[in-house]
């Protein structure tokens, strides 16, 4: 086993266990430390992790560039790298840092597509609910419009997480991270369509006895699905715009802060990190949360 794969392990098994990142993100990470490895094996095949100096990676980074990978992707591996020698320098295998003065390039701000809630009724309207998928399609485009849900979050979503009766879904977010979010009533309409007439009927493979929304197989739906069940609703509802699931989330979150909301409230309901703390989440309460979708979200 070379010393890159040793490390590698380590380094998986420092994100998976001190950090709790999701299988994606872990992925991610190894995909951007392989790159790198792969690079100094062909380039420098005696050279160790531990003995990478800043050179090596600024024409690690160069040749990124020459095989014209995208700027926002090299900023992303280069990330990805500096995570891991940060790893390195904690678990006191190295004195220095290599990647510290590595630089990214330089990005241009870009905000993704949003849609205006006029183009979101066009495509929840696309979806014709004769069709086979259609009550679970647009229970699923309602919902991740209504709560503005992570794609992973609203795969993983389980009967038991949702209090249809109060309007919230229990959330599993990023790091296993559980949050209360609200969901409005035309999503829950939609979705009780969807449970009492289609996947009741549905012969449901072991193990995904608990996961709302089903591929034809009885099994959980795959995110591949979802943006391919998406591109279609898109392209039905004649919008010329690159749309994705995250689409639905920033347009849910643009929408209420256009509409007034607290800023506060619609980065909780998001599950943002950056106001995840005991402070927060004690001066905004459930009430308080669904008080915010009922006055600002257009579809209550």
């Amino acid at each position: 086993m070379s010393t890159w794969v040793s490390y590698q392990k380590q380094f998986q098994h420092y994100l998976k266990l001190e950090r709790s990142l999701s299988k994606n993100s872990l992925l991610a990470y190894q995909q951007d430390v392989s790159k790198l490895s792969n690079y100094m094996e062909k380039q420098f095949p005696t050279i160790s992790p531990l003995e990478v100096k800043l050179t090596h990676l600024r024409g690690f980074v160069n040749e990124l560039a020459d095989l014209e990978i995208s700027e926002y992707t090299q900023a992303r591996i280069i990330s990805g790298i500096k995570a891991f020698y940060r790893f390195l320098m904690y678990e006191d295998l190295i004195q220095e840092d290599p990647a510290q003065l590595l630089e990214s390039p330089k990005l241009g701000r870009k905000l993704p597509d949003t849609l205006s809630y006029e183009e979101i009724a066009q495509i929840l309207e696309s979806v014709q609910l004769g069709e086979a998928e259609g009550h679970r399609n647009r229970a699923m485009l309602e919902m991740l419009y209504s709560s503005g849900l992570r794609v992973s979050e609203l795969l993983d979503l389980k009967l038991g997480n949702v209090y249809a009766d109060i309007g919230f879904l229990r959330v599993i977010g990023k790091g296993n991270k559980e949050r209360l979010v609200p969901v409005g009533s035309d999503a829950l309409k939609y979705l009780k369509l969807y449970l009492d007439e289609v996947r009741v009927h549905q012969t449901i493979a072991k193990g995904h006895e608990e996961f709302v929304f089903l591929n034809r197989r009885g099994k959980k739906l795959s995110r591949v699905m979802v943006f391919l069940i998406i591109k279609k609703q898109v392209e039905l509802a004649g919008i010329q715009k690159n749309v994705s699931p995250h689409t639905f989330r920033h347009s849910f979150a643009t929408h209420l802060i256009e509409g007034g909301a607290d800023l506060r409230a619609v980065q909780e309901m998001l599950g943002h990190e950056s106001i995840t703390t005991t402070e927060i989440y004690t001066h905004l309460d459930r009430d308080y949360l669904r008080q915010v979708l009922n006055e600002f979200h257009p579809r209550k």
